[in-house]
């Protein structure tokens, strides 16, 4: 059976890592409306230029726009048997577009399930506040939870660590008021559908997969 796969959580959960994973251990599409919205500009498709006009202005894309563009995704030959959808749906209007999406394009019924990551709000922060990237190869770095070898200095290349102005607690905060008011409400919106399953995403990354594949093998 077709298996239609959404991940609901706050910032720096854990999300992209675990889907990334998972696409590649089940063979689906990873999708993440992100670089659905830079293929199509790039691509210069009449979507991707009126993405382009919104973005240019610092503009949200309209929802519509975003629904048409997940749905010709959704309807390619490789969603088959199933998809990794990341970042998509962002709020309950959202959530109900994609159902309708999900309608159109099922031939025969499939197996939604929509994957919620619990975690604590401090280790959150903790996640981001420590972060550290290099700026040549982008391998992330964590002050407390995996630090570089040697302090501040990437392990592979040996250059000076950066650390984004916006990992900061204050914005972290924000993000994470922003997050449970605009999309923590498809919990309770999934939950009431049946479709809801929750993982603890506390811990290491082994850790968290094999609670993951737990739930997808269910």
């Amino acid at each position: 059976m077709k298996k239609e796969l959404i991940f609901l959580g706050p910032p720096a959960c854990g999300k992209g890592t675990q889907t990334n994973l998972l696409a590649e251990y089940l063979n689906f599409p990873h999708i993440d409306t992100g670089s659905l919205l830079r293929a199509e500009i790039s691509k210069e498709t009449d979507e991707g230029k009126i993405a382009k006009s919104f973005i240019d202005k610092g503009q949200l894309v309209p929802p519509e726009l975003v629904g048409n563009i997940i749905s010709k995704r959704l309807s390619d030959n490789d969603c088959n048997n199933g998809y990794v959808l990341d970042g998509y749906p962002r709020s309950l209007a959202q959530a109900k577009m994609l159902d309708e999406i999900n309608k159109n394009i099922d031939k025969e019924p499939a197996l939604f399930k929509a994957i919620y990551f619990d975690i604590d709000t401090q280790i959150l922060l903790d996640r981001i506040i420590h972060r550290q990237s290099c700026p040549n190869c982008g391998e992330i770095y964590n002050k407390k939870f995996k630090p570089s070898k040697i302090e501040n200095i990437c392990d592979k290349c040996n250059i000076p660590l950066k650390t984004r102005a916006d990992d900061n607690e204050e914005v972290a905060r924000a993000r994470f008021e922003t997050y449970y008011n605009e999309t923590a409400p498809l919990i309770e919106f999934y939950k009431n559908k049946g479709v809801l399953y929750k993982i603890n995403a506390n811990g290491s990354i082994e850790e968290v997969w094999e609670r993951l594949l737990k739930v997808i093998n269910e």
